[in-house]
């Protein structure tokens, strides 16, 4: 199960991040003013939840950090600080799911959410569940910076672990796909498991015998009510961000029509290969994006209407209502009758 990242210099996230690495900066005595150079955000705005910053915003930070040499373990400190709690709607969505193998997988679901600077993965096996980042080491020309980054992502992970356990919970074990740096005797004091270099690719290895425990803020009714928020949030985030919330308003714009790539690329003026292009640098592709318009135009006839389910299969170009149920299940996990309910 994998996530994608969004546009690097979409404006869609409270500066909370931002803040949490100015704040360990000022503690080694690094002025605000020079953390934030040349971001774009003010000293003054980093505790605003009005002010919305974006992924390249916040890695502006991160490079300042290494260019101000900052101390080796300031990722880790601000991995530790970045708690569930700071994150909002997907923080809560998180603390509240019914099990660990839950928060997994809607750690990758709702990843959008939450200024992601790394694509995230999970694979459970029989005997561990394993956290990839397949592309944390294209996201930037600079060793340092990829490192700092892969450094305050994994510690975010193990805190964020902690908070919905409500206990430590720590790896069995992290992988590392580059060599040992100097201060590579950090990294087990905040990761809690022993640390491997030079490995095939950045994992974070946990007990599979973990995911069936229930997080201690578990409740059936707020996990429903903030997944909901959450996947309206995602929506809004797709339908107003970059060419494929343009594809997405497109697409919405005609509610029973579905035109083909070709169509959409002619009417905003691109070709079919530059529109493909721009939607995969995007994280995306144009079949996933009408996936997603039928999903949630699927979503509001069944809760806003009474047409009945073999008029809404036609109406989102389903061959006939088995296939719409199917969909409907890989969806949501439910089907028409438990949705209206």
């Amino acid at each position: 199960m994998a996530s994608t990242r969004p546009p690097l210099n979409e404006r869609m996230y409270a500066p909370y991040k931002i803040a949490a690495l100015v704040e360990v900066l000022a503690e080694q005595g690094i002025a605000p003013e020079d953390s934030l150079r040349g971001s774009g955000v003010g000293s003054d705005e980093i505790y605003d939840a009005t002010v919305m910053t974006s992924v390249g915003q916040y890695a502006t930070v991160c490079r300042n950090a290494v260019a101000l040499r900052c101390a080796p373990d300031t990722p880790f400190r601000v991995g530790q600080r970045l708690h569930l709690s700071a994150y909002g709607m997907y923080g809560y969505a998180l603390m509240s799911c019914l099990s660990l193998r839950e928060y997994f997988k809607l750690g990758v679901k709702y990843h959008g959410l939450a200024t992601p600077t790394v694509t995230i993965e999970w694979t459970e096996y029989p005997d561990r569940m394993v956290w990839t980042f397949p592309d944390a080491f294209k996201s930037s020309p600079s060793r340092e910076l990829r490192e700092f980054i892969i450094e305050q992502q994994y510690t975010q992970h193990v805190t964020h672990l902690q908070d919905v356990a409500g206990g430590v919970c720590p790896p069995v074990k992290a992988c590392f796909s580059y060599p040992a740096p100097a201060h590579a005797d950090v990294y087990p004091e905040y990761l809690g498991c022993p640390c491997f270099f030079d490995a095939e690719q950045c994992e974070l290895v946990y007990d599979s015998a973990i995911l069936d425990r229930k997080p201690q803020l578990a409740h059936k009714l707020t996990a429903a009510l903030l997944q909901e928020t959450c996947d309206r949030l995602i929506g809004q985030a797709k339908t107003s961000s970059g060419v494929s919330g343009e594809v997405y308003q497109i697409l919405m714009s005609t509610p029973g029509v579905f035109p083909g790539m070709d169509a959409i690329a002619e009417a905003m003026h691109l070709t079919t290969r530059t529109l493909r292009r721009r939607l995969e640098a995007e994280g995306t592709s144009f079949l996933a994006i009408v996936d997603d318009v039928r999903r949630s135009l699927a979503l509001e006839y069944l809760r806003t209407t009474k047409m009945s389910t073999d008029d809404i299969a036609m109406l989102l170009g389903f061959s006939d209502a088995a296939n719409f149920r199917r969909a409907l299940k890989r969806w949501t996990g439910k089907g028409p009758g438990e949705l209206r309910g």
